[in-house]
């Protein structure tokens, strides 16, 4: 999946539209797949609840920012500020190293619920 800079919440994120990105965020969820945010300074946007899987986020900073609730499954965040930055726990340490110094995406623990069956 080529990266995306198109999506409307990444392209408040680029233009830093921090306000009006944290009132959608509160409203849905922020669909920031594969989303390109490179070198972004995203210190004021809210991304606890963030969809960012396979975002590329390489040199972003992300100092102080709350990650908790983001889905972070094939995020890479190679050399990004991560100081004080809150990630999920279903993101191993050793994933989170290995994304900041070598640029591999990373890999939760997280297991997806099967789509209910009808019966």
């Amino acid at each position: 999946m080529p990266l995306d800079a198109t999506k409307p919440h990444c392209r408040l994120l680029r233009e830093e539209k921090f306000a009006q990105f944290n009132e959608m965020a509160k409203r849905e969820t922020p669909d920031l797949r594969d989303a390109n945010l490179r070198a972004v300074d995203l210190r004021r946007a809210d991304l606890s609840r963030a969809d960012l899987r396979g975002a590329y986020l390489r040199d972003a900073d992300l100092r102080g920012v709350d990650l908790s609730g983001a889905r972070l499954d094939g995020a890479s965040i190679h050399r990004a500020r991560i100081s004080g930055a809150l990630f999920p726990a279903d993101i191993p340490a050793e994933e989170i190293r290995l994304s900041h110094e070598l640029g591999t995406r990373m890999r939760s623990t997280r297991r997806e619920e099967p789509a209910p069956t009808s019966s």
